[in-house]
């Protein structure tokens, strides 16, 4: 398959016709080619968007919700057709996109589309009697949504639909390691939109993304990536508006009185074997009290439901995806190196590589893996792996239980699980985080905002999060 980005409301190559391979990490081998751009397709795409700003920003707002829905209907027409792309693309278990990600995409567009008119709202005061003052809102111009491998086509939608409603012109660089499923979407809405008011462009962050960073023409910055890439734009954005949801290492708290089946689930297969083999940015730390058993029976249960292997639906025991690229299982290769010299125990996995799916010796594959420890300086408690590993800390008090939590430079989301309602709040009061999630775990509904605090980024992808606001006096 060849894919070509979408610029101007037409699908084109990049200017100078590089491409760069995309690579199915369940088997190593190359599937489909997309668009190696660089500068002169950023100034195309800026140029673009700028072009068709006037009218898209003075759309009614109802207009703006109509082409919004039609988004929303080609979301339900195609759900399997992007699904199936998204997981040859980055390895996501397809059940999981599918049944998970694409529903609730069609939901958040529709969402969108039923919050446009907030994106107009202003506020009267009345300062005297022959003065009162007015706000309005106003689209910042041209947005930049700057979006991750892992969850391609749900982060597109959340900047996308949003920025679009507030009457803003959208340009989406996707990560170069899974570009195919959100240009194919390209492709499906090159006649549903108005021509510049979406725009694709894919390649490398050191080329066309740094370009579109640095660029005049853009207006508001939004990224889901690591925190090292957030740092990188904004030394390159200089001042700019930007929301961030970067890196997290989340804690993940089981008290005695919890449910210990569904938190077994939720510490574990929710959080770090999951789909995207827990390379998902709220997978962290788990803190159980006491310790589960996860070297018996429940231990059992959750190394065959975690097993790694192929992304079909006819395989439901499968649900534990391939890491990404092959460097990435390097990565976590060094990670397990580090954990055996910091003295952690390994309760199960540990194995990379062609050893954990034989039958896809040219796989990215890491077996899903335990450590259990006892502190909480370690190099794998504190930092983020974005990986199938890991690491059980044991708590002894309420107390001990939220310093541990919040002893992080992260702050994304944390996990409770108690049926004591008073610890519950008081833990969602103090834990230095943007979600918790109380007797669940990684439930992201449309309609809430989800960002973070501390190296996790700051800000959330909402309507208002793409307008500005504006004050008049006026003295009658």
């Amino acid at each position: 398959m060849e894919y070509r980005n979408l610029i101007g409301g037409r699908l084109v190559p990049s200017a100078d016709g590089r491409t760069l391979d995309s690579v199915n990490p369940a088997t190593g081998e190359v599937w489909a080619r997309v668009p190696a751009s660089g500068r002169a397709d950023a100034e195309a795409a800026v140029a673009a968007a700028r072009a068709a700003l006037p009218a898209w920003s003075a759309m009614p707002a109802l207009g703006r919700a109509h082409f919004l829905r039609q988004v929303a209907a080609v979301f339900a027409e195609h759900a399997e057709e992007l699904a199936t792309i998204e997981t040859r693309d980055n390895g996501r278990i397809l059940r999981d996109t599918l049944k998970r990600d694409l529903p609730g995409m069609r939901f958040l567009w529709e969402l969108a589309a039923g919050q446009v008119l907030d994106a107009v709202r202003g506020d009267t005061v009345i300062l005297g009697p022959d003065s009162l003052g007015l706000t309005r809102r106003e689209p910042y111009g041209v947005a930049l949504a700057v979006i991750p491998w892992n969850s391609p086509i749900s982060t597109f939608s959340a900047k996308a639909a949003f920025a679009l409603a507030a009457g803003n012109t959208v340009i989406v660089k996707p990560a170069e390691q899974a570009s195919a499923s959100v240009l194919r979407l390209g492709e499906l809405l090159a006649d549903v939109l108005p021509p510049g008011v979406l725009n694709l462009v894919s390649g490398m962050g050191e080329d066309v993304g740094e370009a579109l960073v640095r660029h005049r023409g853009v207006n508001k910055i939004s990224l889901t990536g690591s925190t090292q890439t957030g740092v990188a734009i904004t030394q390159a954005a200089g001042i700019k508006p930007l929301t961030f949801e970067l890196g997290g290492k989340s804690p993940n708290i089981v008290f005695p009185d919890a449910d210990l089946d569904a938190a077994t689930q939720g510490v574990t297969v929710n959080s770090i074997y999951t789909g995207n083999a827990g390379q998902v940015c709220v997978a962290g730390v788990a803190h159980p009290h006491p310790p589960l058993d996860l070297g018996g029976d429940a231990g059992a249960d959750l190394r065959r439901g975690g097993r790694a292997g192929p992304r079909r639906p006819s395989r439901p025991g499968h649900h534990h995806g391939p890491d990404r690229v092959g460097r990435a299982v390097r990565a976590r290769r060094l990670y397990l190196e580090i954990a055996e010299k910091e003295g952690a125990r390994l309760v199960f996995g540990g194995r990379t590589g062609a050893e954990v799916v034989p039958g896809l010796p040219g796989g990215y594959w890491v077996a899903p893996t335990l450590y259990t420890v006892t502190d909480n300086t370690l190099r794998i408690c504190q930092e983020e792996i974005f990986g199938p590993v890991a690491v059980a800390l044991p708590f002894e008090s309420d107390e001990e239980a939220l310093a541990l939590a919040n002893d992080s430079d992260y702050g994304l989301a944390a996990g409770v699980w108690t049926r004591d309602l008073a610890r519950a709040h008081r833990f969602v009061r103090d834990l230095e985080c943007g979600t918790v999630w109380v007797n669940t775990f990684r439930q992201m509904p449309p309609g809430l905002p989800f960002g973070g605090v501390k190296d996790s980024g700051y800000g959330h992808d909402a309507v208002l999060e793409y307008t500005r606001e504006k004050a008049a006096i006026i003295n009658l």
